[in-house]
C-alpha cells in the first residue's frame, strides 16, 4: 500500500472492538453447549473459527465488523474469502500471536496466509 492509501487502513481500535463484539457473541452461543462458561475450554474458541469461517467466507464481515465498520476482503479480488481462507484465517487469529505479528499496513500473519486485508466497509 502507498502512503495514500494508508488513511483506508482501518484503525487498530476498530478492529479490536470487533473482534471484542464477535468474542461475547461467541461466549454466548458456546452458554448453549457448556452449562457453566467457567469451565469452558476450547468451545469458545471453536464457535469464533466456525463464525469467521461462515460470516467472513460468505459475506466478507462478522457481526462485529459490520458493527465496526470494517471488511475482511480477498487481496485478489475484494470479495469474500471463501469458508476455507475464513477458517484458517480464524484458527490462526485464535492462536493470537500471529495476530500480533503486524506488518506496516496492519495485516497480521492471520491475514496474509489468508491472503486477505481488513479495509472500511
Amino acid at each position: 500500500m502507498t502512503e495514500t492509501s494508508q488513511e483506508a487502513v482501518p484503525t487498530l481500535f476498530r478492529r479490536f472492538v470487533a473482534l471484542f463484539v464477535d468474542w461475547l457473541l461467541c461466549l454466548l452461543v458456546s452458554g448453549f453447549f457448556v452449562p457453566d462458561l467457567r469451565t469452558a475450554t476450547w468451545e469458545p474458541v471453536a464457535v469464533l473459527i466456525l463464525e469467521y469461517a461462515f460470516f467472513l467466507g460468505l459475506f466478507g464481515q462478522t457481526p462485529g465488523m459490520r458493527l465496526a465498520r470494517i471488511r475482511c476482503v480477498s487481496v485478489d479480488g475484494g470479495g469474500p474469502i471463501g469458508v476455507p481462507r475464513a477458517a484458517l484465517r480464524g484458527f490462526l487469529l485464535a492462536l493470537v500471536v500471529p495476530a500480533l505479528i503486524m506488518d506496516t499496513d496492519r495485516r497480521g500473519v492471520h491475514d496474509r496466509f489468508a491472503r486477505s486485508v481488513i479495509t472500511p466497509a
